[in-house]
């Protein structure tokens, strides 16, 4: 059988730290085990969250139009995928007879004649590598909000403001002095109420202010630049206003008069409270698309009904008891047995071990690389002391190599914090799955909903019947426990994953 090898990295550093050549040996080495014919060897380097992979669409191209089933060899499942999405189009190709997938590390082989085992296994094992590619994701996100909270500004710096690189070498904003006057004048203008949004415009164009590509402002600009309370020293981000860490243009007080006259002199804000609801924005109507909302009914039932804003659809109340008993018995069915949780685990233990020589991989690549730029600093320095670049060319290169060990550290960080949680989505599934139903009726509303969530995508209401679909891996863990284990993955695969009640 010919063969296809996939060697694959998720940056240029793990590339340049040999981790594809290593790949590539193994995959050799194993197909000449098997008897595989090598035809061609692919080599990705781009990350598997990027929209387009190139080199992966040539391969599922190589297969589609192979006359003859093809093998296609990977060192583990997450070097092929990190999504379900991925799962379609190639089981796809397995069930049609096009192509066998060995995972070398896993010892998993799949095929035409895969069982409904073989398949939870390559389940559990796409779910996890994507669990570490958003712990890691998740971790980044952290950063960016630690740096936010200590008042990091992140992004363009606002009109009125430049980024410039300190004396230490590291980038900050500080106010233009080209365009900081005309933006306090603006504030000032604005705080006496004698002027509009179209006076201020004028107002800026006579005094020069323009953007830094040399355009007059905009009046939905001006409007913008007013609201926004970094002039006074705080800034508005996705996780609160904070106090950055820079030069303020204006006062606080100033801020606010000019607050005051956009909002109309001291307009109260109205505040409504909402209730939570076990299926808000959870249920959409299956005959229109639009969602389906909750009432109180007599100040204490909770009736569910579309909302009609398409004006095709007859509204049909259900009973909120009703949905929820519909939905339980899902929670029953994806409660595995001892001996299939026994064999889940087992497996789970090869995709942590699997994850764990990834994870050796990659930091072993970024310590070569934070190494080396440390071996270049030292060089460098000589450099400088024997007179062979000058002063200037030195403290630039230095500031290149410090900010690239301040990435690694960075970087070598959220390794370490993804390989520790790898295992918690692991041990939240498999208690899920023991325990959903109790859990579910002990919780609160709005942890119902959550929990719902977590289980359930899709839910669409048909009449007064619930159409329900299960995420993964919940669904094939139902399948799995239901199947006898004489059973096919194509019977399986074959039943409605959408079901009515």
């Amino acid at each position: 059988m010919k063969a296809l090898l996939l060697a694959r990295v998720s940056s240029k550093e793990q590339e340049e730290g040999q981790s594809i050549p290593a790949q590539e040996r193994r995959l050799r080495e194993y197909a000449e085990r098997k008897g595989l014919i090598v035809e061609e060897v692919f080599k990705i380097t781009e990350s598997s969250t990027k929209n387009t992979r190139k080199e992966f669409e040539k391969i599922l191209e190589r297969i589609r139009k192979s006359r003859e089933i093809v093998a296609l060899v990977a060192d583990t499942i997450d070097r092929v995928q990190r999504s379900f999405k991925e799962s379609v189009v190639l089981d796809n190709l397995r069930k049609d007879g096009k192509v066998e997938i060995h995972f070398m590390r896993e010892g998993l082989i799949l095929n035409l004649r895969s069982n409904s085992s073989d398949i939870l296994r390559w389940d559990m094992g796409v779910m996890f590598a994507r669990s570490y590619v958003l712990q890691l994701s998740d971790n980044i996100k952290r950063s960016k909000e630690q740096a936010a909270k200590r008042g990091v500004w992140m992004g363009l710096a606002p009109t009125g403001y430049v980024h410039v690189t300190n004396d230490k070498g590291e980038k900050t904003i500080v106010l233009d002095p080209d365009r900081a006057p005309f933006i306090r004048k603006l504030f000032e203008m604005y705080a006496t109420g004698n002027h509009s949004l179209q006076t201020l415009k004028t107002a800026a164009i006579e005094m020069g202010l323009r953007t830094k590509k040399g355009e007059p402002l905009a009046i939905s600009q001006i409007n913008k630049i007013l609201k926004k309370p970094f002039y006074c020293g705080m800034m508005d981000t996705k996780y609160g206003i904070v106090e950055h860490c820079y030069e303020p243009l204006i006062s606080q007080a100033l801020f606010q008069q000019v607050q005051d006259v956009i909002n109309g002199f001291h307009k109260k804000p109205h505040k409504t409270a909402i209730k939570p609801f076990i299926f808000k924005g959870l249920i959409t109507c299956s005959d229109c698309g639009c969602v389906v909302t909750p009432e109180i009914h007599k100040g204490r039932y909770v009736y569910y009904s579309c909302t009609n804003a398409k004006k095709i659809c007859k509204r049909v109340y259900v009973k909120e008891e009703e949905l929820v008993k519909t939905l339980s018995g899902y929670l029953d069915q994806i409660a595995l047995s001892e001996e299939q949780i026994t064999s889940v685990t087992k497996y789970l233990k090869e995709i942590h071990e699997s994850e764990n020589q990834f994870h050796g991989e990659s930091l072993t690549a970024l310590q070569k690389e934070r190494d080396k730029i440390q071996k270049r600093l030292s060089q460098i320095y000589d450099d400088k002391l024997d007179g062979l670049i000058d002063e200037k060319l030195y403290l630039e290169k230095v500031r290149e190599y410090k900010k690239r060990q301040i990435e690694i550290a960075e970087e070598m960080k959220n390794h370490e914090k993804a390989d520790q949680n790898f295992y918690i989505t692991a041990n939240m599934v498999m208690n899920l799955a023991a325990r959903a139903r109790e859990i579910f009726e002990s919780s609160e509303v709005d942890e119902k909903h959550e929990l719902l969530n977590l289980v359930f995508q899709n839910l669409k209401l048909e009449g007064k019947k619930m159409l329900t679909e299960v995420r993964e891996p919940f669904s094939t863990m139902i399948g799995y426990k239901d199947c006898p284990t004489n059973w096919r993955w194509r019977e399986l695969n074959s039943r409605p994953k959408q079901t009515t009640y």
